[in-house]
């Protein structure tokens, strides 16, 4: 695929990876971009690199347009390994040019690679002059590595906005208006529920910076760029960052002889009689990068498990763990589950999602088998307390 250009001047010269399928735990059926951005001017400037797999594929798409010996400046905006690990076969070819990244990040890239090179740190309000461009940096710290940071391009009115506004999409689309755009805003959703849901209060202070900036192109580092559609999705930060939720309950469980599963169903009814949209999500089938997509705009968040050696089935466990690893907050939860001999199960459950700052429901704990009779309870209960 060649170079796509964005504006006069500036071009795409990214890596896809059309087979990826998880992401550090995060299903990703789309496959992936990793984003490059290449500037022609004065000062030739790219913008992060790729992958150290797709580093072929990066040089030769600058190879299209310039050599890449002629390049000035590598502006690193994040270090984590699918935004830099090429960068040392892209220096190998221009060994004169010099990297800027922020403080943090010129610490990073000491301990990932050996920088035989020049190397400047930048902060918020340093600009440089490429000719008749120029670049001003914004740091963004914890969006999401103490690291980032946003580089600004004014006289095209474009940013490159590094994690932020991301999506894991293989495509030979290059933008938001050449590519269904319900499910750009799905994969956004799921890229910010698992990436960047810990970090609201952060993204918040970056999306304050943003407000102010004249901008008609958001460049992020995976993904389709944004050139139709910035209003909806930078409505969709903001919404995500204040976790805003609609009325929408999910019931999370696993089951062994259907019984937690037949509890499942009874909570959902008491959701469905106070007119909430639900959920009833089973971890055997679903993987849970998919279910923290759907945890974005859920208000209650309820978790079952039946008791298995003392403790809670391991698909239950592994959600717990990611889920309290990503901390939604302003959620109410509840924990639920049946039990034969023992019954630690719903107690564990609910510990776990009480440290991870749910606001918790009375639980339903229930050995055996549910009569209808306890069925019937279990949704009064649960419709009670709505």
């Amino acid at each position: 695929m060649k170079a796509v250009e964005i504006k006069e001047g500036i071009y795409w010269v990214g890596g896809i990876d059309w087979s990826l399928r998880n992401f550090h735990g995060y299903l990703t059926q789309r496959g992936s971009t990793y984003n490059s951005y290449l500037i022609i001017d004065d000062k030739i400037t790219l913008i992060d690199n790729v992958k150290s797999y797709l580093a072929d594929e990066l040089i030769k798409r600058i190879s299209q347009i310039i050599d890449p010996g002629k390049i000035d400046y590598i502006i690193q905006n994040h270090i984590e390994m699918d935004h830099s690990g090429s960068l040392p076969e892209i220096l190998k070819r221009c060994p004169n040019a010099t990297v800027m990244a922020s403080p943090q990040g010129v610490q990073g890239l000491a301990k990932h690679y050996p920088m035989n090179c020049s190397i400047e740190s930048v902060k918020s309000g340093d600009v440089i002059k490429l000719g008749k461009r120029t670049l001003h940096f914004v740091q963004t710290p914890m969006v999401h590595w103490p690291d980032n940071m946003v580089t600004y391009c004014p006289e095209e009115k474009l940013i490159f906005s590094n994690d932020a506004f991301g999506q894991h999409i293989a495509s030979s689309e290059r933008f938001d208006d050449e590519y269904p755009l319900s499910q750009l805003l799905h994969e956004a959703e799921k890229y910010y529920a698992n990436i960047v849901l810990p970090f609201g209060k952060q993204v918040q202070k970056a999306l304050d910076t943003v407000g102010t900036l004249d901008i008609e192109t958001i460049c992020p580092s995976h993904g389709l760029i944004w050139r139709s559609h910035i209003k909806e999705i930078i409505q969709h930060y903001v919404k995500w960052s204040h976790n805003e939720v609609d009325n929408k309950a999910l019931i999370i469980y696993d089951t062994m002889w259907k019984s937690t599963e037949k509890i499942a169903y009874a909570i959902q009814s008491a959701f469905e009689h106070h007119n909430y949209k639900t959920r009833l999500i089973n971890l055997q089938h679903h993987h849970i990068s998919d279910i923290m997509t759907e945890v974005l705009a859920a208000k209650y968040i309820c978790i079952g498990s039946p008791t298995l050696n003392n403790n809670i089935m391991p698909t239950v466990a592994g959600f717990l763990t990611y889920l309290k690893g990503l901390a939604p907050k302003g959620r109410k939860g509840l924990a639920f589950g049946s039990y034969g001999w023992s019954g630690q199960s719903v107690g564990i459950v609910e510990n776990i999602m009480k440290e991870s700052g749910f606001d918790m429901l009375e639980m339903v704990k229930l050995q055996y088998i549910p009569t209808e009779e306890q069925i019937e309870s279990i949704t009064a209960q649960i419709s009670g307390q709505l």
